[in-house]
């Protein structure tokens, strides 16, 4: 196995599921409603919706990222955090198939990079593209957790 087809493992675990440490984002979000993605059920904490939202903020980052654009997220913003406004189901469900479609795209990204470059800066003065695709993973299961512990809590 390459470290690209390593590194594709590892978000796809993250993602989808077979994560050594427990339930992936997919895994998670499974048999959330709309209702439940917009609860508050922690004090101060984001909603599950939140966090699918912020997921597929920073996939795309990473995504972009590896495309040249330097994709700067002013992380106080709607932007990193867009907010749920809609609260159907059908919203919901959008909200998941764009978060789909975005990891999809970046696993796509990924494939495409010539495993000699993963220890360049991703773009000058950032990461190398190693950490920077790690840190997705990372990303990915850190709120994995925290949508599994808001689910408890509902």
């Amino acid at each position: 196995m390459t470290e690209i087809e390593r590194i594709l493992d590892q978000l796809k675990r993250a993602y989808e599921g077979s994560a050594w440490h427990g339930p992936s984002v997919r895994e998670a979000i499974a048999g959330v409603t709309a209702a439940q993605a917009q609860a508050r059920p922690l004090a101060n904490a984001h909603s599950i919706w939140e966090l699918v939202q912020h997921i597929a903020v920073w996939e795309d980052a990473a995504r972009r990222r590896l495309e040249g654009d330097r994709a700067a997220i002013d992380i106080s913003s709607t932007v990193d955090w867009p907010p749920a406004d809609d609260p159907s189901e059908a919203a919901w469900e959008q909200a998941k198939a764009a978060l789909d479609r975005g990891h999809e795209a970046l696993r796509e990204a990924i494939s495409r990079v010539d495993e000699s470059r993963l220890d360049e800066p991703i773009l000058e003065g950032m990461s190398t593209i190693y950490v920077t695709l790690h840190g997705a993973i990372q990303h990915d299961l850190y709120h994995a957790g925290q949508i599994a512990m808001l689910k408890k809590a509902l």
